[in-house]
């Protein structure tokens, strides 16, 4: 192995020893207290350290690095403290997740480090998002994220590569090829002999270097910032290495050929540097002893000081109290004047005043720059705000959602406009994974509007007219919106771009054109998580909200009686207060949606007003939901298929009960 120093001082080669066998004298005192009981797992990264530590010192401690399974090395490089650290590894509060999470899977703003999620490939769309920051604040700045050479099979991989290209984004994608996707080598993971090969077909620029040489990884990546910083464009970095010990220390390497890991000893990062240094008399024997001796005495009283640390005592209220980052609305009411708005123009208008407010803003979307969106809510906002706040996106949807991450994590806000809501099944890892959790995690706020042009009635057939949102009601950690009149439209949307959380915000594409009303000029907020009375009744109350509005408000029309319609505008967090009081008033609660009846909303506010109302009940709670059917495309079929077509039967029977 030929090391090539370039213009580093003796001083330099003894510092970069130190940041090498710190990751390996730490990992081997983890693999001693994991057979001890004192940690639960261990993902290893033994033989692989040179790659970790080259590339953290080569960054500046100022641009971001996101890490994957063995990238301890970036860790220890950037100075984390090991105290808090091992408390990670333990499971304590005094850890970065508080005990929700394990091993690497966290980030720390201080060190600029994003940690991954177990699912490999979505810390690459982020890093896009905070290479785009960088690249609205000109900062010269590049973003390097990890994938290992398995997870590059993963869709986010080519997505976030794709997107990086499309938009000129300073990251460096370092793939650690080592050989293996845990037992699976690489002739079964792909067909290419190099990663290198790649890059063309994105439009970047592509190299290699022997991982395990640690200056080469060191000066490779110095010479792609300051590429970037002149030309800001992506980069593919292949490290070629090889992992010594198993995937995680449970899954062993029996899988592995016999030899192949006595092959891979011969060029062990650690010792080949090591005997680099004592031969060229920068590294002597009683220095490298001394070096060793502080390192294992540093570990081992850090790793006893977290495991001194209590263990957690739990906090149900703290434990829901953190899926969000904490908000204090503040309401700004509604302007005097107000002027005539369709359901689709209220939208528009609610996006040009958070535009205009929100100057970190950033809108992204499939054709919603020059095209203004297929819908067209994002008309005419290119020419008022340009290109760089009103992005197109290529067809990445679990890419762009990650951007949005990104974006937040360098403290700016974004909205992602999904072409209409069923294409988030693309990008559902990213929101449920990584936008509900993050926050949850290890305390960094998802910033994040996501805006669902949804529901039927528009002949759209099964793939453009499903009802989305209860896949995302189920999730922790999301704010669900869902608004039915075009006032509502405005200053809910107002609202959820004020809010630090992400907001899934539901719009039906039926009300776009449909549905006028009057809508206060310049910029004001709804609150979020508060229902509306739409109107007031005594003999039953009608539980819904969107398109199920105009429904339930025509088919009072035919009722002799009193109904009571409760808009509930926010799914998450539901307003429970109004739902109980006016199920408590009239005694009587019809659920209405427009989505299947089979594990739809309606199941969890039936169960919510039994468990709290029951004894001011006189009938059952009944639930009106379309069929248990895809969505058909025919208008008759769709037709049938829909809720309102059993809703005023429904009515009957329950005013009869």
């Amino acid at each position: 192995m030929h090391f090539d120093r370039q213009t580093l001082s003796d001083q330099d080669l003894l510092e970069f020893y130190k940041r090498l066998l710190l990751p390996r004298l730490i990992e081997e005192k983890m693999l001693i207290y994991l057979r001890q009981g004192k940690i639960s797992k261990w993902f290893s990264g033994y033989g692989q350290e040179a790659v970790s530590v080259g590339t953290a010192l080569a960054m500046d401690r100022d641009e971001y690095m996101l890490t994957m399974h063995r990238n301890l090395g970036v860790f220890t490089t950037r100075d984390v403290p090991l105290k808090r650290l091992f408390a990670q590894f333990q499971g304590k509060a005094e850890g970065f997740t508080k005990g929700r999470d394990r091993s690497f899977h966290f980030g720390s703003q201080e060190h600029r480090i994003v940690g991954m999620i177990s699912h490999l490939g979505p810390q690459l769309g982020i890093a896009d998002g905070i290479a785009l920051s960088e690249l609205l604040e000109e900062t010269k700045r590049s973003t390097l994220v990890f994938s290992g050479d398995g997870g590059a099979s993963e869709g986010d991989f080519h997505e976030a590569l794709n997107v990086a290209a499309a938009w000129n984004l300073p990251v460096i994608f370092v793939v650690e090829n080592n050989q293996w996707g845990l037992s699976t080598p690489s002739k079964e993971q792909f067909k290419f002999e190099s990663f290198v090969d790649k890059g063309p077909g994105y439009g970047m620029n592509a190299s290699k270097v022997d991982g395990n040489n640690i200056l080469d990884v060191y000066h490779e990546v110095q010479r792609i910032r300051k590429e970037i910083a002149v030309n800001p464009q992506p980069h593919l970095l292949e490290c070629n290495t090889f992992r010594i010990r198993g995937h995680e220390e449970a899954s062993g390497t029996k899988y592995y050929p016999e030899g192949l890991i006595d092959s891979w000893k011969t060029k062990d990062p650690v010792q080949r540097f090591e005997e680099y240094l004592e031969e060229g008399g920068i590294l002597t024997a009683e220095e490298k002893k001394k070096i060793k001796e502080e390192f294992i005495e540093h570990i081992s009283s850090s790793f006893e000081e977290a495991l001194k640390l209590p263990h957690i005592v739990p906090n149900s209220e703290e434990e829901i109290s953190d899926l969000h980052s904490p908000h204090k609305a503040d309401v700004v009411h509604k302007p005097a004047e107000s002027a005539e708005m369709r359901f689709v123009d209220a939208i528009a208008d609610g996006l040009n005043e958070a535009m205009m407010k929100h100057t970190d803003l950033v809108l992204m979307g499939q054709d919603i720059s020059d095209y203004g969106g297929v819908f067209k809510v994002t008309e005419g906002m290119l020419d008022k705000y340009g290109k760089e706040r009103v992005r197109n996106t290529p067809l990445c949807e679990s890419a762009i959602v990650g951007a949005a991450l990104g974006l937040s994590i360098k403290g700016r806000k974004s909205m992602v406009e999904m072409q209409f809501s069923d294409f988030v099944t693309c990008g559902f890892n990213q929101i449920v994974n990584n936008l509900a959790k993050i926050n949850w995690r290890w305390g960094q706020n998802a910033d994040v509007v996501v805006r669902m042009p949804t529901g039927a009635g528009v002949a759209a057939g099964p793939f453009h007219s499903q009802s989305t949102e209860a896949w995302f009601f189920h999730t922790p950690g999301l704010k669900v919106v869902y608004p039915s009149s075009p006032e509502d439209a405005k200053g809910l949307l107002l609202s959820a771009f004020e809010d630090p959380n992400p907001v899934l915000f539901f719009e039906h594409k039926y009300l776009y054109r449909s549905l006028r009303g009057d809508v206060p000029t310049g910029y004001y907020t709804t609150p979020i998580g508060k229902a509306r009375v739409v109107q007031e009744g005594s003999d039953m109350s009608i539980l819904t909200y969107g398109l199920g509005v105009s429904w339930a408000e025509e088919a009072a029309k035919d009722f002799e009686g009193s109904i009571e319609i409760i808009d509930l505008r926010t799914l998450s967090p539901l307003d429970e207060e109004s739902i109980f009081a006016s199920a408590n008033k009239t005694g009587k609660v019809l659920i209405l949606h427009e989505d299947v009846m089979k594990g739809g909303i309606g199941g969890e506010l039936s169960a919510l007003i039994t468990e709290n109302c029951f004894e001011n009940l006189d009938a059952p709670i009944y639930r009106v939901a379309s069929l248990d059917t895809p969505v058909p495309f025919a208008s008759d079929l769709e037709q049938n298929f829909l809720a309102v077509n059993r809703l005023k039967e429904a009515i009957s029977s329950l005013n009869a009960y």
